[in-house]
């Protein structure tokens, strides 16, 4: 998170790198985590870049910090314009282990330089 407390992109010299947002849970424990990180750079694929291809059902593994794997299973993978991002289902409280990936998809504005929308992995913890 910036400053104010906005979810913060990674730096796109380090497009394999994916961010967590810190104010919000941590994967595997109550609450939604958010990891973010880019579908592509001028380099080529990012750590994202695959991850509109994930469907429910999918497990996601994600090893924490203390080297224990939280394993998360694929809820929905949906698309939303950027100026309609659900921060509700982001970032909204949750009675279980949810976790948010997000990267950008859809057409990209050559004249902006940027996506026209969000790719939402939505999972809960599993395992």
């Amino acid at each position: 998170a910036d400053a104010s407390g906005a979810l913060e992109v990674p730096a796109l010299d380090r497009p394999q790198v994916a961010g967590w947002y810190r104010p919000g849970a941590s994967p595997g424990e109550i609450g939604n985590a958010v990891l973010v990180g880019h579908v592509d750079s001028g380099d080529g694929p990012a750590v994202f870049f695959e991850l509109g291809r994930l469907r429910p059902g999918d497990t996601v593994h994600i090893t924490r910090v203390d080297a224990t794997v939280a394993r998360f299973t694929v809820d929905a993978v949906e698309a939303y314009p950027k100026e309609r991002f659900p921060t509700d289902l982001v970032y909204g409280p949750g009675g279980l282990a949810g976790l948010r990936l997000i990267t950008c998809g859809g057409r990209f504005d050559p004249a902006r330089g940027e996506y026209a929308d969000n790719v939402i992995v939505f999972a809960t913890r599993t395992a």
